[in-house]
């Protein structure tokens, strides 16, 4: 079974990340979208509000699970026999901070691969500390969140 693993804070979850596990649902028999727990980075929403929306916005789909998890991804992924992570690029920036990433986490992860999965262009300017922004600053970030999160 090819099980890949879709990291992230998801604080929230936005448009954007929906549409890379819906791109990526065709490569693997099943995707976990699991939430890193960074002590060190303070999050907006707590840690049962985002499992919530993680499970209703995939709460149609059973090839996607939701779960969490705390210390290295690659820990994470050999615990629940993940071969592959998946992660999305909006753009350059993104990609040489996840080359790097991703080469530890083949060095050091056995048989962990990383597949990239370029955003579509009407998704490209989407991020969830852009988002979190617009929300603290009392902005409507509507049109960012999929419809399951009413804030």
């Amino acid at each position: 079974m090819k099980i890949a693993v879709f990291p992230g804070s998801f604080d929230p979850i936005t448009t954007g990340h929906i549409e890379i596990v819906h791109r990526a649902l065709p490569l693997f028999d099943r995707i976990v979208v699991a939430i890193g727990i960074n002590e060190n980075k303070k999050a907006l929403y707590d840690l049962d509000q985002r499992m919530a929306w993680l499970e209703a916005v995939f709460a149609d789909d059973d090839q996607i699970t939701v779960d969490h998890f705390e210390g290295l991804t690659v820990n994470f992924c050999k615990k629940i026999n993940a071969h592959f992570l998946i992660r999305g690029l909006r753009n350059s920036s993104d990609f040489d901070y996840e080359k790097t990433i991703s080469q530890v986490n083949s060095t050091i992860g056995e048989h962990l691969e990383t597949v990239f999965l370029i955003s579509q262009p009407k998704y490209s300017h989407i991020s969830s500390t852009i988002v979190r922004e617009i929300i603290k600053g009392g902005g409507d970030a509507s049109q960012f969140l999929p419809p399951e999160i009413k804030l």
